[in-house]
């Protein structure tokens, strides 16, 4: 790839949803958008910029950014944090409130599968002080396609092998004619999915108590973790957590959050890690 044409993809993906891509990385821009070009009919990178700059199409150049986001993710990744939730901190965070409601959200959530594996826990490992809460689970994407896929619920013989044993696919999953596999409708209810750039503000999703955003934040320019992490802060309610993944930090990015004593990972309202320390 010519490196005009890698610099103005780049820059695309940069401005459209802040990730930052090394040059070293090229093959990736070309494997991502290969879809995108057939689909097109363009022969090349450089004939798909050529379009971008003459048409400037507002929805096809977001579709682009959209498509260079990372997405990867596999069922029951970081198992253990995902059963510290279940088991400590959503009982915790029920005690906390009046209202019997509790609300979860996987920011950049890609294909769902992390929040079926959430969904999937709580079919069949609820704990007694959770029962008749109402938990609501949101996962949000950049991507329209990601998130429509999500919705459904269909995954490849290769997605389920990442991560679900027999007994929870052929539990909570239907084989289809095509050889996919499908979430059941049990499943998919406890789960809402929403196209969603964390670029822009989170305020028309609500108020959570438990954000679940790993391995986003790393592939982000620094300008683009700052703006996102202070969305996330602005949505968290008193008592709640924000989740990342392991090896990530928030140290340099915001004064809002801090991270939570005795649970790695979590991060919680600057000033309340006592609070949260306790509820974990």
């Amino acid at each position: 790839m010519q490196d005009k044409v890698f610099n103005e993809l780049a820059d695309l993906a940069l401005k459209g949803s802040g990730q930052s891509i090394p040059k070293s990385k090229a093959y990736l821009i070309e494997a991502r958008l290969a879809p995108i070009a057939r689909r097109e009919g363009f022969g090349t990178m450089e004939d798909l910029v050529h379009c971008v700059k003459s048409r400037a199409n507002p929805a096809f150049i977001s579709e682009i950014a959209a498509t260079l986001v990372s997405k990867d993710t596999r069922f029951f990744r970081e198992r253990e944090t995902l059963q510290r939730v279940l088991t400590d901190v959503l009982p915790e965070r029920l005690k906390a409130t009046n209202t019997g409601r509790l609300k979860i959200w996987f920011a950049g959530g890609s294909t769902g599968q992390e929040a079926y594996s959430l969904a999937i826990l709580l079919e069949d490992e609820l704990p007694p002080a959770l029962r008749g809460a109402k938990i609501e689970i949101l996962s949000t994407d950049i991507c329209k396609v990601t998130t429509e896929n999500a919705r459904m619920g269909r995954y490849g013989h290769y997605d389920v092998q990442k991560g679900l044993s027999i007994h929870r696919l052929t539990k909570h999953f239907n084989r289809l004619e095509t050889g996919q596999w499908e979430a059941s409708e049990a499943l998919r209810s406890h789960i809402s999915f929403r196209q969603h750039n964390l670029l822009e503000s989170a305020a028309g999703l609500g108020k959570f108590d438990v954000m679940i955003c790993r391995n986003v934040l790393p592939g982000m320019a620094r300008s683009a973790r700052v703006r996102v992490v202070e969305s996330l802060a602005s949505q968290l309610v008193p008592g709640g957590l924000v989740l990342l993944g392991h090896g990530e930090g928030l140290i340099g990015l915001t004064n809002k959050l801090e991270p939570a004593r005795d649970f790695r990972g979590a991060w919680v309202a600057a000033g309340t890690a006592n609070a949260a320390a306790s509820a974990a």
